[in-house]
């Protein structure tokens, strides 16, 4: 896109929150009802870019992608006006006589940046969190997923006046240029990598941001865990959408007594809900791109397979495959994003946290377990975003509970009410009545004075 065309656009987002006519918060649930209306209608074009960009069937892709941003809408629509007030606080006996209270403001206009493998819902979803909190906003969606992005400016374009939300399409270049401008704040959902570059370029600016990535998410399974519901769970979080997921099981990490059994339900859960040929099953989708399949081709070898490592270069598919792998090989270094799904052993509890936390800071974590003790240890001594005891991915489909990394796998969190609040700056105003001056705080001081202060202030 022309970078004329980009200033115009961000021009227009100007000058449209000069005009203040999306800080009434009624305004914001007219528009959070027309994009719900309006997702509704494009549902099937949503499917069909889906289908062409990822192989997504119609299941999956209201599952994961359609159905979580209707679904965020309905709350936002339901909860805007009650975020919108203003917060009464409890103000020091000090202060008398005054009042506190907070005012949510929306920072201004906002960049959205959103990845390929959720490209609907990854771009969708903290734009309906932004413009419940009075946001305008640009979405840059993926150029490696471009039947969605085109359906998105679709969208957006029959949704919003251009001052308040609008799309910039392109690579690189176009994404660049956007990361040169002075924006009010930056979403960014993607590899840890570009996340490193948006930090560093929001920083020019002073520019708050919000990075959503990744990293190598364990799986947990000890010896008292339910195996043949701990397989299936696992196979469902770790093969939905071929492994290109975020919050995805990376590697299986479980106890030595329990691997073959594991194994033995993890392959009856594959062909369970795969079928015994994948590659041909129209509702498995596929790798977004050739650079993708080729990388995750090159974890598959003789020497490690388990079970599937089927492959289509014509298809771009490669059958859920389990693996054999320890910490120091290559499947090991980085996040996999695909449908392979090494695993690990341990034979000590605590032999096992300490390698866990020896790698990067996990986007998500996951314990299958029935020991409570067991349990806790995990989730209390592992630093992680977030993540499910007996489950995987679920945590992140609902609007009461924030999603988000920390540290290499992210900064900030959204969804629901933090969603709001990670798009919202909250003025502080302390309103001091007039009809009583307390002198204590003015000089002269004295001692009488002196007891006031350190008595109200201990």
């Amino acid at each position: 896109m022309d970078k004329e065309i980009i200033l115009e656009k961000i021009k227009k987002q100007r000058k449209f929150l000069e005009e203040n006519s999306m800080l009434n918060y009624k305004n914001r649930i007219l528009a959070l009802k027309k994009l719900y209306k309006n997702i509704q209608i494009m549902t099937p074009e949503i499917n069909e870019a889906l289908k062409k960009d990822l192989n997504k069937g119609e299941v999956e892709s209201y599952m994961v992608e359609i159905g979580m941003v209707l679904n965020e809408i309905s709350y936002m629509v339901k909860h805007c006006k009650e975020f919108s007030k203003p917060k009464r606080v409890s103000t020091p006996l000090a202060q008398f006589p005054s009042s506190s209270y907070k005012i949510p403001c929306a920072y201004g206009m906002v960049l959205i940046i959103s990845p390929w493998n959720y490209p609907f819902m990854l771009a969708i979803e903290p734009l309906v969190d932004a413009i419940c909190a009075g946001n305008s906003a640009i979405v840059k969606p993926s150029e490696i997923s471009p039947n969605v992005s085109n359906v998105i400016q679709k969208l957006i374009e029959m949704t919003f006046d251009e001052g308040h939300v609008t799309t910039v399409l392109g690579g690189v270049e176009e994404c660049t240029f956007l990361l040169d401008q002075d924006f009010d704040y930056i979403f960014y959902t993607g590899s840890t990598r570009v996340g490193e570059i948006v930090m560093k370029k929001a920083a020019e600016h002073f520019t708050p941001v919000t990075l959503e990535m990744g990293g190598k998410s364990p799986c947990i399974v000890d010896e008292t865990a339910n195996i043949p519901l701990t397989a299936k769970r696992i196979v469902f979080g770790k093969f939905l959408n071929c492994g290109q997921t975020c919050v995805a099981p990376d590697y299986i990490y479980c106890d030595e007594k329990v691997k073959e059994k594991l194994i033995y339900e993890l392959k009856r859960q594959i062909i369970l809900q795969y079928t015994t040929d994948p590659i041909n099953n129209t509702e498995y989708p596929r790798m977004i791109n050739q650079k993708q399949y080729d990388a995750m081709r090159s974890f598959i070898n003789d020497e490690n397979l388990i079970f599937g490592g089927k492959c289509s270069d014509e298809k771009l598919k490669i059958e859920p495959t389990i693996l054999n792998a320890t910490f120091e090989d290559e499947v090991m270094k980085e996040e996999i994003f695909g449908p392979i799904l090494p695993i690990v052993t341990f034979n000590d509890i605590d032999e096992a946290i300490k390698n866990v936390n020896s790698l990067n800071k996990p986007l998500a974590f996951y314990v299958f377990s029935s020991s409570k003790e067991n349990q806790n240890k995990f989730i209390n001594r592992c630093p992680f975003g977030g993540g499910c005891i007996n489950d995987t991915i679920v945590h992140i489909a609902t609007p009461n509970m924030g999603f988000g990394g920390l540290k290499q796998s992210g900064i900030g969190a959204y969804h629901g009410k933090i969603g709001f609040d990670t798009f919202t700056h909250y003025k502080s105003i302390l309103d001091k009545k007039t009809w009583l001056d307390l002198s204590m705080r003015y000089q002269p001081f004295n001692k009488f004075k002196t007891f006031l202060i350190k008595l109200f202030m201990r």
